[in-house]
């Protein structure tokens, strides 16, 4: 796959990749809460974001999702972490390795991030599993 070059390829990139990682739910309530103050932010992290960095073929989506997941509990980003389990699980991770994401954090990113981090994420497995 060939990484797109223009914004216009980069934003049809980013919104197909957005979608299909994070879920067509979770993609309109972003675009139906976009305002005029927010548009500008949603078109660069779909372009930036999602049509650029997600697009590179150098790593896996999963293993992308492995990242995000620490960078989140490293950066105590609670609430993209929380979105970001769920892409996980859409990119193929399963409980176990969310655990283990969530306890190699703790040694280098803290026991209080990784401990909250596994609050977070366990309801968000729990739904999932159970539909």
């Amino acid at each position: 796959m060939s990484e797109p070059t223009t914004d216009d390829a980069r934003r049809e990139a980013g919104m197909r990749t957005r979608r299909e990682v994070l879920g067509d739910a979770w993609v309109d309530r972003a675009v139906a809460g976009t305002t005029p103050f927010t548009a500008g932010f949603q078109d660069f992290i779909t372009r930036t974001a999602w049509g650029d960095v997600w697009q590179r073929p150098g790593l896996a989506r999963r293993d992308r999702s492995l990242m995000t997941l620490s960078i989140c509990i490293a950066l105590r980003h609670w609430d993209e972490f929380a979105l970001h389990v769920r892409a996980a699980k859409n990119n193929g991770l399963s409980d176990d390795e969310i655990g283990e994401v969530i306890q190699h954090a703790a040694v280098y990113a803290g026991v209080p991030a990784a401990n909250h981090a596994f609050k977070v994420a366990g309801p968000i497995l729990d739904e999932i599993r159970n539909g």
